[in-house]
């Protein structure tokens, strides 16, 4: 088994999210191909990745557009679906290539909540929350998370990364 990874937000082919979130594109090819290659760089065909909501804005919405994406990204892929992912079905993503897909948090190895929007902390007290749905916007909190493209750089952040960034939060070194 490879390792695991975690991203979210990517918003293929969304032209206005580059203003929207002060994204360092001049267009949607140039964003959709530089998270493309960062995504292919960083993850291999064994991998895990954890996409954690939002994945595009596809017009016409068909799996032929969506998996024209999809099948160039590596990795084994599973979708915790966000607000513009929960038009369609999970089983439809799956034929558009993911693994598997949800439309509700996950618990991920009893340490943390997988989830597109940040849950509530009366809900999961003992976790942490790793989330997508804010963008460039961190909660203040060691307890979240926040994997949207723009917190990671346009690339997947590694399960190992985030383990260092729970143990510098708790005072331990990273």
């Amino acid at each position: 088994m490879g390792k695991v990874f975690f991203i979210s937000d990517m918003h293929f082919n969304h032209a206005n999210i580059i203003k929207y979130c002060d994204r360092p594109f001049e267009n949607i090819t140039e964003m959709n191909e530089t998270i493309i290659n960062n995504w292919n760089n960083r993850v291999s065909e064994k991998d895990i990745i954890y996409v954690l909501g939002d994945v595009g804005l596809f017009r016409p919405l068909t799996q032929e557009n969506v998996r024209d994406i999809i099948t160039r990204l590596k990795g084994k892929k599973y979708l915790i679906c966000g607000n513009h992912d929960r038009r369609m079905k999970p089983k439809w993503w799956v034929e558009t290539g993911f693994v598997e897909a949800v439309n509700h948090p996950v618990v991920f190895r009893k340490q943390y909540v997988l989830s597109h929007e940040p849950v509530s902390r009366r809900s999961f007290t003992k976790y942490i929350n790793i989330h997508g749905h804010r963008h460039n916007k961190q909660i203040d909190s060691d307890s979240y998370i926040n994997v949207c493209v723009e917190c990671v750089r346009y690339t997947p952040i590694s399960l190992q990364e985030i383990e260092k960034i729970v143990q510098k939060s708790k005072g331990g070194v990273a």
